[in-house]
């Protein structure tokens, strides 16, 4: 069984940094994209970033771009993403997701990912 769980998020001041962290198993962890969503309240989910775990090859949306970092651990079977310069508006729960594709990630295409953890609640004080 596909299983993604995340962990990382919590309370932060505006300006600080936060690591989550998509610990995956139930799957061989090459030829997966795994990606990091985000959803505000009253607003609708945003792929904001993804990597293949074979291919590397990180991607991250231009509304992140320069603030978060996506990595993979393949050996812990864990995708991190770095979030630094924290702004009230990246309040949010975020959710890791992951497709058995190593070419969804290079699409950009975020509509493909159909196993899904819980999510973390991040949230950004001003």
């Amino acid at each position: 069984e596909v299983q993604l769980v995340e962990s990382g998020g919590g309370l932060v001041q505006a300006g600080g940094s936060l690591r989550l962290s998509c610990q995956a198993s139930g799957f061989t962890f090459d030829d997966w994209a795994i990606g990091w969503f985000r959803q505000a309240a009253g607003k609708e989910r945003e792929g904001i970033s993804c990597i293949s775990t074979s291919l590397g090859d990180p991607y991250v949306a231009d509304s992140v771009k320069g603030r978060f970092t996506i990595s993979s651990d393949n050996a812990g079977r864990t995708v991190y993403l770095d979030m630094s310069s924290l702004k009230p508006e990246d309040t949010a729960t975020y959710y890791c997701a992951a497709t058995y594709s190593d070419y969804v990630c290079a699409s950009k295409s975020f509509g493909w990912y159909n196993y899904w953890g819980q999510g973390t609640l991040v949230t950004v004080s001003s």
